[in-house]
């Protein structure tokens, strides 16, 4: 049976100018400085940071504890605002933003997953996925919705509560409602931290697939070096700068680069 009609991406563009603007920057930090109190008490998270996370691509950020991986992240996300500089969601500049339009953007053109699940207690899994959409009176589209819950692998569990499932399904909730309003930006800040090694595995393999099938971006900060090697590129910060970056990672080469800015 045909199923193609069911992907409601488009096919991944086959001429080099339409490639070239599928890889086009997704979300920018240009010149970003992200500063934390004041006078002898100040701390500078980012320090003239620019950087490009493309379109459909899977990737990860790295650094020492204090080196602004997460800093970013949020500021990028529309979830903390910069000291100076700009960041973008596509051409959108965050920074003259209202608090009303940046909550705007959030439910609307990004998604999150974090180490800790975020689910509400007391709604099924099916209640939890379909939350933000049912925030703006929104139904999910159910061909994209049913691609989704195949993807994460919960058919069986939808109408369980959170209390009733594993860390690692949790995270896959977590997953499936960062997806379901087909967000342009996935940010996900150490969505393995709270799981075991095969709960995490499954985590990021759901993440890999949601780019490579799905035509997904996907920004993840995280430590270890076996997450970061499912990613198509590793950005490796410290003191707040960029200072290195790795293509086509492996654990391996990441877990060498990170020794390396440790010492």
């Amino acid at each position: 049976m045909d199923t193609s009609s069911r992907n409601p991406f488009p096919a991944v563009p086959a001429d080099a100018d339409a490639a070239a603007a599928a890889a086009a920057p997704a979300a920018r930090a240009v010149d970003a400085v992200k500063v934390y109190g004041r006078g002898d008490t100040a701390v500078r998270a980012l320090d003239g940071l620019s950087v490009d996370v493309p379109a459909r691509r899977f990737t990860a950020v790295m650094g020492p504890s204090g080196s602004g991986k997460s800093t970013l992240m949020h500021c990028l996300a529309g979830l903390d605002t910069l000291t100076s500089g700009e960041a973008f969601i596509g051409d959108l500049a965050l920074g003259g933003l209202s608090d009303q339009q940046l909550t705007v953007l959030r439910r609307e053109r990004l998604g999150f997953v974090f180490q800790a699940f975020n689910l509400l207690p007391t709604l099924t899994a099916k209640e939890n996925i379909t939350l933000p959409l049912a925030l703006v009176g929104r139904d999910p589209d159910p061909d994209w919705y049913a691609t989704v819950i195949d993807v994460v692998g919960l058919g069986d569990r939808l109408g369980h509560r959170p209390s009733e499932l594993s860390g690692g399904q949790q995270q896959r909730v977590a997953v499936a409602r960062a997806l379901v309003s087909r967000p342009e930006v996935v940010f996900a800040d150490e969505p393995t931290g709270n799981l075991d090694s095969r709960s995490g595995a499954e985590v990021l393999g759901f993440l890999r697939r949601a780019v490579d099938e799905f035509g997904q971006t996907v920004v993840m900060v995280t430590h270890d070096p076996i997450a970061a090697g499912y990613a198509d590129e590793v950005l490796f910060l410290a003191d707040g700068r960029l200072v290195d970056r790795i293509p086509e990672p492996d654990a391996e080469k990441v877990l060498d680069r990170m020794k390396h800015l440790e010492a």
